[in-house]
């Protein structure tokens, strides 16, 4: 997708999708005006401030239920993939859309997405997190499938609102689920290793 945009092939896709549901001289999306407040609330949840608030509650969850190693890998999950999107949005200093209203505000680089690509990280990394704790695989695909589709819906918002290309967005979901999967394989032991470190530091009784 980075190459796509790099030389110019997602032009087509990318201009298709903006306008996909627009009509009209003012290029807004076809709707009531609940729907738009609605796709508003809904892209809330990809932002710094209640992203990082779930997030921070969810640790927080896990270190109240003991489960410290799952509580440190999900802190190195979540830093993590903000240091990768924020790498990849200064190399390729994508600037926003111009050729539809933006409906919500929005600043900085356009690719990829960072709110498609941290809300697929966090929800979907606390979701793996959850998901273990529970024996039955119905449980746990259910956690784990609700995650996708949030962090999905949060992708489609972004879009719908005109601060980003489809091809920020399918990047940057792709890349954040991919990095919390990722992150979960490769920090397993670290994590474990680091938790059994706080153990033995914590005083006995």
């Amino acid at each position: 997708m980075t190459a796509a945009v790099l030389t110019g092939r997602s032009e087509g896709i990318d201009s298709a999708g903006l306008l996909f549901w627009r009509r009209g001289a003012t290029l807004l999306p076809v709707g009531p005006e609940w729907l738009l407040e609605a796709v508003r609330d809904l892209t809330a949840l990809g932002g710094v401030f209640l992203r990082n608030l779930i997030a921070l509650g969810a640790i927080v969850a896990l270190v109240f239920l003991r489960l410290r190693r799952e509580a440190v890998l999900l802190a190195a999950t979540i830093a993590g993939g903000w240091i990768v999107n924020t790498l990849v949005k200064l190399a390729v200093g994508r600037p926003r859309p111009l050729i539809v209203p933006h409906l919500t505000d929005a600043g900085g680089q356009s690719f990829p997405s960072g709110h498609s690509f941290n809300a697929a990280v966090v929800y979907i990394a606390i979701a793996l997190a959850f998901a273990a704790m529970s024996p039955k695989r119905s449980v746990r695909w259910t956690l784990i499938s609700l995650a996708i589709v949030l962090s999905m819906g949060v992708a489609v918002s972004r879009v719908w609102l005109g601060v980003h290309f489809p091809s920020d967005v399918m990047a940057g979901w792709l890349g954040g689920a991919g990095w919390a999967f990722l992150a979960v394989a490769m920090l397993q032991r670290p994590a474990k290793a680091v938790a059994q470190s706080l153990d033995g530091a914590a005083p006995a009784g």
